[in-house]
Formats: C-alpha cells, structure tokens, sequence
C-alpha cells in the first residue's frame, strides 16, 4: 500500500446527507482532493463534511443547463484531471481503493477515458451478496468527459442532478473489479420519495419517445435488449425474476427479497404513470403527449461542448451523444 494520496480528484454532492457523510468521507481520505458542493443542506451537513477535511462549495442550480454533475466539472478548482463521482450513501471499499491507487500509479497512468464501477447494494446495512447491482461510470480524466444535456427541463418532478444517464467520454473505458457499496442510512421514506421523482422522470420520457431516442443511441445487443424491455409489459415482474433467481437473490435471504422487490415496485411506479400520461393525452379534446420544445439551453450537447454551444435539435443529438442508460441489469438506487 502507497502512503501518498491518490492523485484522483472526488465530488460528493450533497444535500441534507447528515445520515450518510460520516460514513462516506472516512472512506476517501487517501484520495488527494475532496470537494463536497452541497445544495443548501439545513442538517449540518456542512459541518460535518468541514470536520472531515473536505472541501465545500455551495450549489444553487439555475433551473437550466448545465446541471450539477457537469457544473462541478466546468467550474471546480481542481488539482488533477482524474475525478471520481461518489453519492454520500456511497462507499468505495478497501479494494476499490487500492485498485484505483495502482491504476493511478502506473507509469503512463490509466490508457481508457474512463471506468465502469459496480455498485453493491446494501439493504439495513448490509451489504448484498448477490442479487442485481448497478454499474456507472463514475471515474473518468475530466478531460475527455461530459454530461450531455437531456431535454427534460419540463418534467416537474427532475431536479439539479442529472438523471439516470451516463457520462459521455472521447475514448475507450474499462471497467475495475472491486464495488462501491451503496448503503442509504436515511429512512426508507427517503427512498420511496427519491425514487417517485424518478419514475415521474423515467414516465415522463417513456411517453413522449424522448426514451426511445436515448435507446437509439445504443449499439449492437445492448440497444436491441434495450428496445425489448422498453416494449415488455411484464417488466416489474422481468425485473424481480432477473433480481432474485436469475441473479440469486434468493440467497440473501430477507433483504434480498427487499430489494429485489423495491425494484420491481419502482418499474411498475414508472408503467402505471406512463400509461396515466398516455391515457390522458389520448382523451378528447386533450392534445396528444409531446415533447415540450426545450429552449436553447436545454438541447443536448455534443460530446464535450460546452451547453452553450449547443445546437443539434434533439433526435439527431440523442443519436450521437450515445447516452447510457440503466437497464434492467442496473440497480435502481
């Protein structure tokens, strides 16, 4: 094990996370630099992230591109070009640590643009062993990356952070071996409303074909599994299958049975408000569901342009941004 910090940059963003920061920040001391940029938090999350030693800068999002995730990139003061995106209910284990300290430590450091990190689910504190986990891309050079603007600034319920999309990166990306748990000590209210705002995104997005485009800018098997899904009406009880026998839920007893359920639960939250919104568009005298038509800054950007720049309309953008989207081999978090 190296004693010198890892030359890796983390943003944790927060906002009321008192519940989950003292667990969290002791877990990145050996990473060199640490930002918390905090939105308002009224729970001593500020105070707690300062004890640790991390860095906080204050967030209040405008309403408009870019959101949260990409405003850390384009305005951060940072040391190094390498930036690791961490939730405050997440934790990289030990392992994690020490892998992404030899991939930094190479001679040329890291050859892909960025890396796939798998997320391990923990249900009342404890960690799965099997079942379904999410993967994102999540440590990347800043340098190659961006998040590309989704045109959904309508969706009432969406908020500062990017949605359930990845970022877009100029380059190959591996993936590391060792998870990120993910361990939400808030109430499980926290969880039913965090995840009702995102099925009213997913509903949203999956009635107007705003999902659809994003599907579209997939490749190969992924896109066509992806267009299956998009179509299967059984896909809450798809979800609980791949969750809890394909992936062997079942053996964590309890808590795998919680989560494999949670995620059906949020599939079929996302299926009864798409076909609401459908219904309503398709009763007389109601307009049919369309996208709203975003303004400047809400069209989506090239890989890596500054939002400003931006002017593809938004099926041609979808199909080159080539956003990644969970599926239903991702955790629903």
């Amino acid at each position: 094990m190296s004693s010198a910090p890892i030359p890796v940059s983390v943003v944790v963003m927060t906002r009321n996370e008192a519940a989950n920061l003292p667990l969290c920040l002791p877990s990145l001391n050996r990473f060199a630099e640490r930002f918390v940029v905090d939105s308002g938090s009224i729970d001593g999350t500020t105070g707690i992230a300062a004890a640790h030693g991390a860095r906080v800068v204050p967030f209040h999002w405008n309403g408009r591109y870019p959101k949260k995730k990409q405003w850390c990139l384009d305005h951060l003061p940072f040391v190094h070009d390498w930036v690791l995106f961490v939730d405050a209910d997440e934790r990289p284990t030990p392992e994690l640590v020490e892998e992404i300290d030899r991939l930094m430590a190479g001679a040329s450091g890291p050859t892909p643009a960025g890396y796939w990190i798998d997320g391990r689910p923990a249900v009342r504190g404890r960690p799965l062993r099997f079942g379904c986990w999410n993967r994102k891309l999540i440590l990347f050079d800043r340098r190659r990356a961006c998040f590309p603007d989704i045109p959904d600034l309508d969706v009432a319920s969406m908020w500062e952070v990017e949605g359930h999309y990845q970022p877009v990166v100029a380059g190959a990306t591996g993936r590391l071996r060792h998870p990120m748990d993910h361990d939400d000590r808030k109430p499980p209210a926290a969880w039913f409303d965090r995840h009702n705002r995102y099925s009213d995104w997913e509903a949203a997005l999956r009635a107007d074909g705003r999902m659809a485009r994003l599907i579209d800018g997939e490749t190969g098997a992924r896109r066509l599994m992806k267009r299956l899904l998009h179509h299967a009406p059984c896909r809450p009880l798809l979800a609980f299958l791949h969750s809890y026998v394909a992936k062997l839920g079942i053996l964590d007893g309890q808590a795998g049975l919680d989560h494999a359920l949670a995620r059906a639960f949020y599939y079929w939250q996302v299926a009864v408000k798409t076909r609401a919104l459908l219904d309503k568009a398709s009763s007389p005298g109601v307009a049919p569901v369309m996208p709203a038509k975003p303004r400047p800054e809400a069209l989506p950007k090239a890989p890596c342009q500054s939002s400003s720049s931006a002017s593809l309309s938004p099926p041609s953008a979808f199909s080159r941004s080539k956003v990644r989207l969970r599926t239903l081999g991702s955790s629903i978090r």
